[in-house]
């Protein structure tokens, strides 16, 4: 082959072989799949959806702190709902969710969200017990309490975890073994049953592919 002919070769493979590359490593880091949406939507226009979002709140923390929708802000965070004096399914729960606490530790934009359904028991003292009691020591994982009222409505308008009505009332109660996973717009990605292994798992996996979504975009 002459040396004209191997230059004008390698003016054609080489620009190639550059954009191969270019994008082999723009989507070498693109998630799997993406998780769907969940929760009434409305479409405003062609290619234009409003997604079911978590409305405002403002609650307590173990620690005595207001906490509110800016302390979610830019969070991917997993939610649900129990009680300290629980001896069924909330300890079960409490236990799954020590996992999730363990594995995603290190990423500052992943929390946890455990709210009480039994406020007058669940003092800020009480729940710091209980969170200590679960190796939490930090606000990766944080157990709120508030008033009941607002308390149920976030749980059943909000994160949809409670189909049953109710108005926060003494009579009132809300015991579901689901955790709702949310993105950092406070949509709603997913519902997992909190006493099924498998479904941590998914949920686990699915928190992985939430935040590799999340990481692909800051990067791209």
């Amino acid at each position: 082959m002459s040396k004209v002919k191997l230059s004008y070769l390698l003016l054609l493979v080489v620009p190639l072989l550059l954009v191969v590359w270019f994008f082999y490593n723009k989507n070498q880091n693109k998630p799997l799949r993406s998780l769907p949406f969940y929760g009434p939507k409305r479409a405003l226009k062609i290619n234009d959806t409003t997604y079911h979002t978590i409305p405002p709140f403002f609650f307590i923390n173990q620690y005595n702190q207001k906490i509110t929708e800016a302390d979610v802000k830019g969070k991917v965070y997993v939610t649900d709902y129990f009680f300290t004096t629980c001896q069924s399914i909330c300890p079960v729960m409490s236990t799954s969710l020590e996992r999730v606490y363990k594995e995603f530790h290190n990423r500052g934009d992943f929390m946890i969200l455990s709210h009480t359904v039994d406020p007058e028991t669940d003092s800020v003292a009480q729940l710091l017990s209980y969170a200590k009691l679960h190796g939490v020591k930090d606000t990766k994982w944080m157990f709120v309490t508030g008033e009941k009222k607002h308390l149920y409505e976030v749980a059943r308008k909000g994160y949809l975890l409670n189909a049953e009505e109710g108005d926060g009332g003494a009579e009132d109660f809300i015991h579901t073994q689901n955790f709702a996973l949310i993105d950092k717009e406070r949509h709603i990605r997913g519902f997992y049953d909190g006493t099924d292994s498998t479904d941590v798992n998914n949920l686990i996996t699915d928190i992985k592919l939430l935040l590799q979504e999340y990481d692909f975009k800051a990067k791209n």
